[in-house]
């Protein structure tokens, strides 16, 4: 319930009163997602068009409390980051169902994106783009100090113009034990770290320590995807990627790749995590290589009238400017202005503003 506070509080829940989803006047339209934890609606909150994540309760005491938790961390985490490239919270409820509600993103999620593509794969600027998109969306996490620990194209949502992706789906915590992490084979281990399932057997409630360079990997086997629009360690199941990477430090090819790129990915997916870079290192090595194949566009000349402006004496087209007379008895300003006014008479009467725009403009630097 609502405490004087402004918190709405119940065991682990606690969330500001600005966040609190009035289910009255929520409604859940066609299911458009399901996870092995919720499922995801099309839906209405005050007549917005909105994503409505429902969490299943669970069954036995110990899965409710671990699902309560879970709801209430994913919460914690949502309402306290904004950023473009985050999927934008709008609100939650714990009764009568936990509920998170966000915007809805129309483009579907990258995974469905990128089948619709297949064979082809994406243009190599826009590649770059989106694992830019993905890069800034984790730097912004990580400056929190959150690890989102699940990062795959299953959980990157396109926006309608599939021109931007945002990062979605903050269920796994880091909190959480390796044995709860690793119950269903959802397809994740694919993208996991290896360090996130320890070579090491674990004694019962023992940690798994590993730090937010988990997320460069997964970064790196979601930017070979988005480059090759393949699965990851194809052939393989799940786990049999999984005991590949762990075991036999197996990667991707990154074989056919310009250097720049290939350095991206490895560098990400080295076995030692303390190498891998961060993703502000990331991030500006990607705008390098996204210059080398998509250069700054030549800045395109453009009148610039500006009051009492002076250029030096040897500057082009200083003369034109200045007070001298010819033997018409007009200065060159205006003559220039009177040739100005005849092509923009002739260029008007057909329609062709533009051109004048371009007459004139020649006229002025000659």
């Amino acid at each position: 319930m609502e405490s004087g506070s402004g918190f709405y509080s119940a065991d682990e829940f606690k969330l500001d009163a600005k966040w609190l989803i009035d289910p009255k006047h929520l409604f859940v339209g066609p299911r458009i997602g399901e996870g092995a934890h919720a499922k995801v609606y099309e839906g209405k909150y005050k007549n917005q068009t909105v994503a409505i994540k429902i969490v299943h309760k669970g069954e036995t005491p110990e899965e409710i409390a671990k699902r309560e938790a879970r709801f209430a961390r994913e919460v914690a985490m949502l309402s306290r980051v904004q950023h473009k490239n985050l999927v934008k919270f709008i609100g939650a409820c714990k009764e009568p169902v936990m509920v998170i509600v966000t915007e809805l993103l129309l483009g579907g999620t990258l995974r469905k994106y990128l089948l619709n593509m297949r064979p082809r794969c994406l243009d190599a600027c826009v590649a770059i783009s989106f694992a830019l998109d993905i890069a800034r969306a984790m730097e912004c996490l990580h400056a929190h100090g959150i690890i989102h620990r699940d990062l795959k194209p299953e959980n990157l949502l396109l926006t309608a113009d599939h021109k931007t992706v945002k990062l979605a789906d903050f269920g796994l915590a880091r909190e959480e034990s390796l044995t709860e992490m690793m119950t269903a084979e959802t397809g994740t281990y694919r993208w996991m770290a290896p360090e996130l399932y320890s070579t090491v057997t674990l004694r019962q409630g023992e940690k798994k320590h590993y730090n937010h360079k988990v997320d460069a990997y997964s970064f790196a086997i979601v930017l070979w995807e988005l480059l090759h629009n393949k699965l990851p360690f194809e052939g393989m199941s799940n786990l049999q990627a999984a005991y590949a990477a762990a075991f036999k430090n197996v990667r991707p090819s990154a074989e056919n790749l310009p250097e720049e790129l290939a350095t991206i990915l490895t560098s990400c997916w080295k076995e030692d995590s303390n190498a891998r870079p961060n993703f502000s290192q990331i991030i500006q090595m990607l705008h390098n290589y996204l210059s080398t194949i998509s250069p700054p566009e030549p800045m395109i000349p453009h009148r610039i009238f500006t009051k009492n402006s002076i250029l030096p004496p040897e500057s082009p087209g200083t003369s034109s400017l200045m007070a001298v007379r010819d033997g018409s008895g007009e200065t060159p300003k205006a003559k220039m202005e009177n040739k100005s006014k005849v092509a923009e008479g002739k260029l008007r009467n057909t329609g062709a503003f533009v051109q004048w725009v371009h007459t004139t403009y020649i006229l002025i630097t000659t």
